[in-house]
């Protein structure tokens, strides 16, 4: 992964940091590394040994008890003395005079000046997407249940946000944004996170639906998120190759294929993946617009990023931030020169077209987006998910003192079991978010010590010149900078900074870039191959079992989790198309348990109609049973108690178990 200067004319990647002569400072750096390394992890790594069983030897203790985030490293961190001073010498023909070349930005920029596909790259970049396909399916194919054989692909979704995403795919479908509400009952088909004022829509923006429809039509709603993972992977290749050579996007792209996070996000009907489909293709077309001032290049990064507003708006403003202010400088600069009529032809050009391509998609995305509140809304400003969340759920507010200002506004319509979830967001708490989100965006994407010796290793090292990737960086920390105003931490502690984990995938590979250059110059090639082996030590615990040094993998830990309400849904739906004592068609009503606000049980299709067994609300005071017979006569009625797992049918007169 070696580099090469740049032209001056180009953008500068930040590929070159080199100097004839390594700094004499850079064994001390090592030391002070190893002895700060050293200093976190062995009290951990103590305390781990003392704690567990104290009969058997202190050394079989270490290795049987193994701590995925620390214990690997610690090993690896005790041989680092020995491939510092020793002097073996490695020489691989085939990757000296093959591989290495290709890898490198030099390689990129001849292909570039000779106008020649770069069919290595190509190839990299569809075995980068095809591998992330595998993961995402073998992660579907993890066993959940033993018993019954059941694998988390079997299993129907597990949070209210997948119904919802649903619901508003099934809308779209049928060639609407919305459906009439229940005309003299609505309040029992009160979905979470489904608007039903009149009207029944998704809360949510309708990018994720867009990307979700032609899937689902197809009944294979998950094989659309295999596939955006693919094509995140695919453009993040493409993206790291722009900025340091096909060594840093293959190195990149690996990483995002087999992070844990990724793997099971792939495995959720979310708005994530479909995110990074767009963010990834703006993030490639964007730095290939600094080089080649192209409206086309431009066009596609705003396409990229219109799509990616339409599907989680806040993420597309934090990601595109620091290039949005990179633009805003250029245009300032460019005004600059016009009045000093300094400026030229080619320099209007420059500044304008992309511009020009970047804004058109932004307003085509707006425009959309307005049209689409104004159908649900009835307001072209007033989005379904501010609405909704003043309606329903007012304690959870974007905002500081949330729980406060929401409990000015409660209405007749709070749902308020789950909206007494908020915790007031004070600024302690929006620390503790914080430090949460950025632990688990680096646990779950590679891990905890590996991307955060790859982020002090960035910032000792670019801190002197201005490089794009300051803009990669910079993207983490405003992603993470937009979402301090919200009380909650994320599903894993990081589902709103999700984005950031490829970021990180591409920080870690500059940074591997940059200490084996470092390391080349000083002649210390077995520095290389601990680092190698800190990542592949990642890669097995984030993803394999390896008893008895480790009995149980971080994606196991997430799929074991997710598994949980999955099965809830299974059993509860097994319930609704199996039981034999339930007659259709039929209104099965729920008593949801108080203490489990996560899991409801209140999920229809959008055409209320069309359904043979609906699910509502069991609200005795509002719609005792027998007026809700009236309102139902075709349907026979029953109640579900989730609480004591109890059905019974009304008949006509009270509730009598089944």
């Amino acid at each position: 992964m070696n580099s090469k200067q740049q032209p001056s004319s180009r953008p500068n990647s930040g590929a070159d940091t080199t100097s004839t002569s390594p700094s004499r400072w850079i064994p001390l750096i090592h030391l002070l590394f190893l002895i700060g390394l050293l200093s976190l992890l062995a009290p951990y790594e103590w305390n781990r040994v003392e704690s567990e069983n104290l009969q058997l030897p202190w050394l079989s203790r270490f290795f049987l008890y193994v701590n995925v985030d620390t214990t690997p490293y610690f090993i690896l961190l005790l041989f680092s003395p020995l491939c510092w001073w020793l002097p073996l010498p490695l020489h691989w023909g085939f990757f000296s005079r093959a591989l290495r070349p290709r890898l490198s930005l030099a390689w990129v920029e001849k292909k570039r000046s000779d106008k020649q596909w770069d069919w290595f790259a190509i190839s990299i970049s569809l075995l980068l997407a095809l591998t992330s396909l595998f993961i995402s399916g073998w992660t579907a194919d993890h066993i959940v249940d033993t018993e019954r054989e059941l694998t988390l692909g079997d299993l129907p979704p597990a949070y209210h946000d997948e119904y919802s995403y649903l619901f508003q795919t099934e809308t779209l479908l049928a060639g609407r944004t919305s459906f009439p509400s229940h005309p003299e009952a609505p309040e029992l088909f009160d979905q979470v996170h489904v608007l039903n004022e009149g009207n029944m829509a998704s809360r949510y923006f309708p990018g994720t639906g867009l990307w979700l429809a032609p899937f689902l039509a197809w009944g294979h709603p998950y094989w659309g998120y295999w596939l955006a993972g693919a094509v995140t992977t695919f453009f993040f290749f493409w993206a790291a190759r722009e900025l340091g050579g096909n060594g840093v996007g293959l190195l990149g792209g690996l990483i995002i294929a087999f992070s844990p996070g990724m793997a099971i996000f792939s495995n959720l009907l979310l708005a994530h993946h479909p995110t990074l489909v767009g963010l990834s293709l703006f993030l490639w077309a964007y730095l290939r617009m600094q080089r080649t001032s192209s409206f086309g290049d431009a066009l596609l990064a705003g396409l990229g990023l219109s799509f990616a507003m339409l599907c989680r708006p806040m993420t597309a403003a934090g990601f595109a931030l620091p290039f949005g202010i990179r633009q805003a400088v250029q245009l300032v600069r460019w005004c600059l020169l016009k009045i000093k009529k300094t400026e030229t032809e080619s320099s209007t050009r420059q500044i304008w077209l992309p511009v020009a391509g970047l804004a058109l998609p932004l307003a085509c995305g707006l425009i959309c987006l307005f049209l689409y509140n104004q159908s649900i809304t009835g307001s072209g400003w007033k989005m379904p998910y501010q609405l909704y969340t003043d309606i329903y759920t007012p304690r959870h507010v974007y905002g500081f003192n949330n729980v406060i200002r929401g409990e000015q506004k409660l209405g007749p319509k709070v749902l308020d079991n789950y909206d007494k979830w908020a915790e007031n967001l004070t600024p302690a708490l929006a620390v503790q978010n914080i430090q949460n989100r950025f632990l688990a965006s680096l646990q779950w994407t590679l891990g905890i010590i590996p991307l955060s010796l790859a982020a002090l290793v960035f910032l000792l090292t670019e801190w002197k010149q201005w490089s794009r990737w300051w803009l990669v960086f910079a993207s983490i920390i405003s992603l993470h900078v937009v979402h301090i105003p919200y009380w909650y931490d994320g599903i894993m502690h990081w589902h709103y900074v999700f984005e950031t984990g490829p970021l990180w995938a591409l920080i870690f590979a500059r940074a591997t870039q940059t200490l084996f250059r470092i390391w080349q110059q000083i002649d210390r090639p077995l520095m290389s191959v601990l680092w190698l082996a800190m990542m592949l030590a990642a890669f097995l615990t984030n993803l394999t079992v390896l008893p008895p040094l480790w009995g149980v993998s971080k994606l196991e830990i997430i799929v074991s989790n997710v598994a949980f309400s999955r099965l809830k849904h299974f059993q509860f739906q097994q319930m609704l198309n199996h039981h034999p004592q339930i007659k259709r068609p039929a209104l099965m009503l729920i008593a949801h348990d108080p203490h489990d606000r996560h899991i409801d049980y209140v999920i229809n299709s959008p055409d209320l109609k069309q359904q043979e067994i609906l699910t509502g609300r069991y609200l005795p005071a509002q719609y005792p049973p027998a007026r809700v017979q009236q309102i139902f006569p075709q349907r026979t009625l029953y109640l579900y108690d989730a609480k004591q797992n109890r059905l019974s049918r009304w008949n006509g007169t009270i509730w009598e178990p089944i």
